[in-house]
């Protein structure tokens, strides 16, 4: 079953196997792992494990990876969704496609995730990790109203990390309409 999101500019719909091909060579495009994969390309094993567990994500958590597309578009412009954490708070993940970066494209789907996640499902409290280096998500996840919690260095990588809790208070002070 294919569920759907809508937003202003976006579609969004729950990542499925079918889909493997088009988010293997999403993910695989320099630009995207660059943040996502630490630099390195990725197996088609690899991306089928993330599918399967999003999947199992969403029959057990009722969140998981959602694919989104420009209305009347059927290419894959990105992706947005929630990875399950052992320590409690699901993670938010986003990535677009680079040739649609600079439309605010990660912030809607982010947003919608949010929204959903908050709304339908009612949990508490949404994290995020981000490669420091990575201005534009950073952008994304502050003006979603996500507050830094922490950096530490991972993989000899600097992450910050991040956090978003009460969302009623949240959304009607901080988060923009879509």
């Amino acid at each position: 079953m294919s569920h759907l999101l809508r937003t202003e500019h976006l579609c969004l719909r729950s990542c499925q196997m079918s889909d493997l091909d088009a988010v293997h060579q999403l993910w695989n495009e320099a630009d995207v792992r660059r943040f996502l994969f630490d630099d390195r390309q990725i197996s088609i094993e690899e991306a089928k494990s993330f599918i399967e567990t999003s999947v199992v994500s969403f029959a057990s958590h009722g969140y998981r990876i959602w694919l989104f597309f420009e209305h009347q578009s059927d290419q894959v412009a990105g992706f947005s969704g929630l990875l399950h954490s052992l320590q409690g708070s699901p993670s938010l993940i986003f990535g677009t496609r680079p040739q649609l970066w600079g439309k605010g494209y990660a912030k809607e789907a982010a947003l919608s995730i949010l929204r959903y996640t908050f709304d339908v499902l009612e949990l508490e409290r949404v994290e995020a990790d981000v490669d420091e280096p990575n201005k534009a998500s950073i952008r994304v996840l502050e003006t979603l109203g996500m507050s830094r919690t922490r950096r530490a260095i991972v993989n000899e990588r600097p992450l910050l990390y991040y956090k978003i809790q009460n969302w009623r208070r949240q959304e009607s002070t901080n988060l923009p309409a879509t």
